[in-house]
């Protein structure tokens, strides 16, 4: 038997940066070499890893490893999401070309991830700071005289 084909994905947020890979298996989810529920402790961030898989249903069938690095956890946990949406879409291939060809199950996911915002890289970044100022925009106070 041939070793299973992985499937590679990338997401990024914020300042965040994930490399996701894919492949057949029975639904197991590390992320940097731990379980997913120590990695992410908050409810919230599981759910945004996970929610591309329930949306496909593909939870138990696909084994997840995900390698993040930069920014917090709630930026890590949304470039983990987007890097899941891609390497699932990459996963199932490109929409039929030809028109007499039916919509099957591949187009189908890739659409449900476009329109559920999952493939959407979510562009907000924080502001640099700039020179003769406290922050992005904070200014020292003004004094006339």
């Amino acid at each position: 038997m041939a070793a299973t084909k992985d499937y590679v994905g990338t997401g990024r947020r914020k300042s965040s940066v994930a490399r996701v890979r894919i492949k057949e298996g029975s639904g197991k989810i590390q992320v940097n070499g731990r379980q997913l529920d120590h990695f992410f402790t908050e409810e919230k961030d599981r759910n945004a890893v996970t929610g591309p898989l329930v949306l496909t249903d593909l939870a138990n069938r696909v084994d997840v490893t995900i390698t993040v690095n930069g920014g917090g956890i709630t930026g890590q946990a949304g470039a983990a999401s987007q890097g899941v949406a891609r390497a699932l879409k990459t996963m199932f291939g490109p929409a039929p070309t030809t028109a007499d060809e039916p919509e099957t199950e591949s187009s189908g996911i890739a659409k449900k991830l476009r329109d559920s915002g999952y493939l959407t890289r979510d562009s907000r970044m924080k502001e640099r700071k700039k020179y003769g100022r406290k922050g992005a925009r904070k200014s020292f106070q003004f004094s006339k005289r």
